[in-house]
């Protein structure tokens, strides 16, 4: 099979927690963020897990934005252990205003080498002096006693607006890296990072203009991340162009989507890029009835020339493809049956369940070493036993979706986010992880009102960024 050869950005530069961003304040074209794997803020060997509200109120400002951070014990995250920060919060920068929406996207990577991660709030709608809507992106840096002083990365004047729609952050055998997307293309920030918020390195690129997403993954096994691109929803497409190394590999995959993650699913040692496209087809373009995911294969010389598609119609994938279910609204990729590869977990939020339409489900497919992916797949929602809450209309389990081993017990737990959740003021779920498959058993809900958010629909779990 071809293969599309992966170039190196020159400039070296460019994971994370979980976001949650409202529909009411972003623009139609913008989409759901994959939720990213817990972090460990403040050094004490277990994971934390970040919840944004950035629709969430503060004070008297509407849509200012919260970041909710969860820190992990032998027993998981819980409620009574978390910290709620805003730009209110004494050491952060700038303060708290009405549509601001800090916390639209996040990410986390040990930006300044002293062992503990450090977290990246996007607020893609903050005004800067005169300039509307410029967006920012504040570090928050971790330490023994968790999260406590913060930082701003520089906001490159080529940047458009916008700056912070996502953030992706991760540490490489050269250092840190970051990449930030915004109206104007992706920003790519690396070397030093200081707690002054100075960075050794920063450049812009603007071969993929109106970013909606970005991802930093090693796609070739060689250490070295690869920056991945999405754009905002095109026209006369079902979804963005998908770009890896822009400014490089310059034209987009073929085919289109929403939403990336990455992981090995066959178990070959190099990353597979799966990119979810849960809009309808339109005539003339790809997709499928119900949505889809288009999942690249990674090799020795990159990503493999053509993807294999894959919706709810492929054989022994759990449910059926039918309009609007949306299928692929988030993807994520975790070994959750301890085999050594890889498995998908897929949102389809808008899919009908027990007659409840829009309520939602979680599609998990097993990955295989040989052979076509599909078989043993089965699916997760609020009518699955000993999940809290059942479904309702319009609620939409599985916007957004996360995987990380909060307990250190070495199996991952999926953390599901709904935005429709409570009257729209969204939810997110924790169901622990096992040595088979996942059930509900032992899971918990985390609400708006646990989490101590506040706001007309801050809608907890709509958004959980890379």
């Amino acid at each position: 099979m071809g293969k599309i050869r992966r170039g190196r950005v020159a400039t070296a530069v460019a994971v994370a927690a979980a976001a949650v961003a409202g529909a009411v304040l972003m623009p139609a074209d913008a989409m759901a963020k994959p939720l990213t794997a817990p972090a460990d803020f403040n050094g004490d060997g277990y994971r934390d897990l970040v919840v944004p509200a950035p629709t969430a109120k503060v004070g008297s400002k509407d849509g200012a934005g919260a970041v909710v951070v969860l820190y992990g014990s032998k027993s998981g995250v819980s409620t009574t252990r978390k910290a709620v920060i805003t730009q209110n919060t004494a050491g952060v920068p700038d303060s708290a205003e009405t549509e601001d929406l800090f916390g639209a996207s996040t990410a986390y990577a040990d930006l300044d080498k002293d062992g503990y991660s450090d977290l990246l709030v996007g607020a893609p709608w903050e005004d800067l002096g005169t300039t509307k809507n410029a967006g920012t992106v504040t570090v928050l840096w971790g330490g023994k006693k968790g999260l406590a002083a913060a930082s701003t990365l520089p906001v490159p004047r080529a940047a458009e607006g916008r700056f912070g729609m996502d953030v992706s952050a991760l540490r490489e055998s050269r250092g840190a890296r970051v990449l930030v997307g915004g109206y104007g293309g992706s920003v790519e920030f690396g070397g030093t990072f200081k707690r002054d918020g100075s960075v050794g390195v920063k450049s812009l690129n603007d071969m993929s203009p109106s970013v909606a997403g970005v991802e930093l993954a090693d796609l070739q096994h060689d250490g070295y991340a690869d920056s991945i691109v999405t754009s905002l929803r095109i026209g006369g497409q079902t979804g963005g162009l998908v770009y890896v190394n822009p400014g490089i590999g310059r034209r987009p995959l073929p085919g289109d989507g929403t939403t990336t993650a990455v992981g090995d699913v066959n178990g070959d040692g190099y990353n597979d890029l799966v990119v979810g496209d849960p809009d309808e087809p339109m005539a003339g373009t790809s997709g499928h009835l119900g949505g889809e995911i288009a999942l690249w294969y990674g090799g020795r010389n990159g990503l493999a020339s053509a993807p294999v598609r894959m919706s709810q119609n492929t054989p022994g994938v759990a449910g059926a493809s039918a309009k609007d279910n949306e299928f692929g609204t988030s993807v994520a990729v975790a070994d959750l049956n301890k085999d050594g590869v890889g498995d998908l977990v897929i949102g389809a939020p808008g899919q009908k369940q027990n007659n409840k339409a829009r309520a939602g489900v979680v599609v998990v497919i097993p990955g295989k070493r040989t052979g076509a992916l599909g078989s043993g797949s089965y699916a997760l929602s609020q009518e699955t036993p000993s999940v809290p809450s059942t479904s309702q209309p319009g609620e939409g389990f599985g916007t957004t979706l996360a995987l990380g081993d909060l307990n250190r017990d070495g199996h991952p737990e999926l953390i599901v986010g709904a935005r429709g959740e409570d009257r729209s003021n969204g939810a997110v779920w924790v169901l622990p992880g096992t040595s088979t498959r996942l059930t509900g058993k032992g899971s918990v809900e985390l609400t708006a009102a646990k989490l101590g958010v506040a706001g007309d629909l801050p809608q907890v779990g709509g958004f959980l960024p890379n």
